[in-house]
């Protein structure tokens, strides 16, 4: 018998059985493990930064469509601090609206310029946001619904400090729009949790970075598998950039630079380019020698398997743990 669906406020906008959201992830949110997310009743969101042009971009969305069988699936637009970087960010929004994408996640910078022309299309945006007052803000702006992430999130967590569910706790105040959480979630007992915390779901990112269908080498996923809860550490966080990564050679060397007092990007070289991390890490194996954004719950992987199978077992691990939640909550009657 397949595990009950839930029902939530963001599976209801989505349109989807489980409040299971897949984030972008630079160079590895492609149709593969989108479509696979998404064919197992998550939702996925491709990363448009991550393609050479625009034309390797629209082909993508095309494949995750003909991969998922026409289901809904998103895409990431993570807006950089850099103007200069953004120059594409309409196209990705237009080429995907062509494509029949109507599903939107941002990140970065506020969300205030892509409502409008997303909502013109038809589209639905979530903000992932890394503060309460970031989540308020993108509220105000018009998005459709909020990803709060804490301190313990793969790659760029912001200066906040507080955990996902601490957050999401006084966010609940104040929202009234639908939220999911994320940092450190990578097994259902969490996704349980955040539900009983009363978010409407979860984002992921760490625990899929081992799946079948991430393009990326089998040495950096088994290095992922063979890690536990203390896979990653935090670098640049004396340059207010804050970056949550896999704790290796590489990450080791930036903290040595940071400690002898490097306070620019440029004073650490190629060592924290994404090309670098791209050539060195996913495509050679060479799992020491590039930043691999990765928070703890990549400790929680244990196999490299389909991403379906994921999805799977934190569904049944998530049913289980609410199914005994219900156990312990127990009514008397009047007067006793």
């Amino acid at each position: 018998m397949d595990t009950p669906a839930f029902r939530t406020r963001i599976t209801e906008l989505l349109g989807i059985r489980y409040p299971i959201l897949l984030g972008g992830m630079h160079h590895l949110g492609t149709s593969g493990v989108v479509a696979a997310v998404v064919n197992a009743g998550a939702m996925g969101y491709i990363t448009a930064r991550s393609f050479a042009s625009l034309d390797a971009y629209r082909a993508d969305l095309r494949r995750c469509r003909a991969l998922s069988g026409g289901k809904p699936f998103g895409v990431n637009l993570t807006i950089s601090r850099r103007p200069e970087l953004n120059a594409d960010v309409p196209a990705w929004i237009d080429i995907a609206c062509e494509e029949g994408v109507r599903l939107f996640e941002s990140a970065g910078s506020a969300p205030g310029a892509l409502v409008e022309p997303i909502h013109r299309a038809g589209g639905i945006l979530l903000h992932k946001c890394p503060s309460v007052r970031h989540a308020v803000s993108a509220q105000r702006l018009g998005v459709d619904a909020v990803a709060l992430v804490g301190l313990e999130e793969g790659g760029h967590p912001g200066a906040n400090q507080l955990s996902a569910f601490v957050s999401g706790a006084f966010a609940l105040e104040r929202l009234q729009i639908p939220l999911v959480i994320g940092g450190g979630i990578g097994n259902g007992r969490q996704v349980a949790a955040a539900l009983a915390l009363g978010a409407d779901g979860v984002i992921m990112g760490s625990r899929f970075m081992v799946a079948s269908e991430i393009d990326a080498h089998a040495a950096m996923k088994q290095r992922i598998v063979d890690a536990d809860e203390h896979c990653s550490t935090t670098i640049l966080g004396s340059l207010n950039d804050t970056w949550r990564v896999l704790h290796n050679a590489a990450a080791r060397e930036v903290q040595r630079l940071e400690a002898e007092g490097a306070r620019s990007h440029r004073e650490f070289g190629d060592l924290i380019l994404s090309s670098r991390t791209k050539a060195r890490v996913y495509l050679g194996g060479e799992v020491e020698e590039g930043i691999v954004s990765l928070g703890p719950a990549g400790g929680f992987a244990d196999a490299i398997e389909p991403a379906g199978h994921i999805v799977q077992r934190l569904v049944a691990d998530a049913w289980q743990a609410c199914s005994a939640l219900r156990r312990t909550v127990t009514t008397t009657a009047a007067g006793r």
